[in-house]
């Protein structure tokens, strides 16, 4: 009994020290980590266009939206104060916090809006909320990101 109580202490200790080293590592370059989720929202953001503009299925934008629509949930997580090494993030993206919320927030939105048209199977309606969804990008680069 002492050795399995022990064996799952171990055990524990180890999850949480991986959980722990895991955190640590996503959160030692907040910078590079946001890069990186950019770069892949906007892979998703070419796929999806190619998809609308060959009028193949909208079904398989869901899972790419669904993809952008947790990362932009994280984003302002992804921007800690004083990461602005090797960034091109603009002074208000800290000086206007409750601003760029908002627009991660909306490119929540946009980006569940998205998935929900995809999962209907409507082209048109896909096609509005990709355009909407293009928007909040556009709405929070104008602001919240140098050139």
């Amino acid at each position: 009994m002492k050795r399995s109580v022990f064996a799952a202490g171990l055990m524990a200790l180890a999850l949480g020290g991986g959980i722990m080293a895991t955190t640590a590592w996503a959160q030692a370059d907040p910078v590079a980590q946001r890069k990186e989720e950019m770069k892949r929202a906007s892979a998703h953001l070419e796929a999806i266009k190619k998809i609308l503009d060959a009028g193949e299925p909208v079904g398989p934008i869901a899972a790419r939206a669904e993809e952008m629509r947790g990362y932009y949930a994280t984003l302002p997580g992804l921007f800690p104060p004083g990461s602005t090494e090797n960034s091109k993030a603009l002074p208000a993206v800290w000086s206007d916090r409750a601003g760029f919320e908002r627009a991660s927030a909306t490119a929540t939105e946009a980006a569940a809006k998205l998935a929900a048209a995809a999962n209907s199977g409507d082209a048109a309606a896909t096609a509005t909320a990709f355009r909407e969804m293009g928007a909040s990008c556009g709405g929070c680069h104008r602001n919240y990101r140098g050139r």
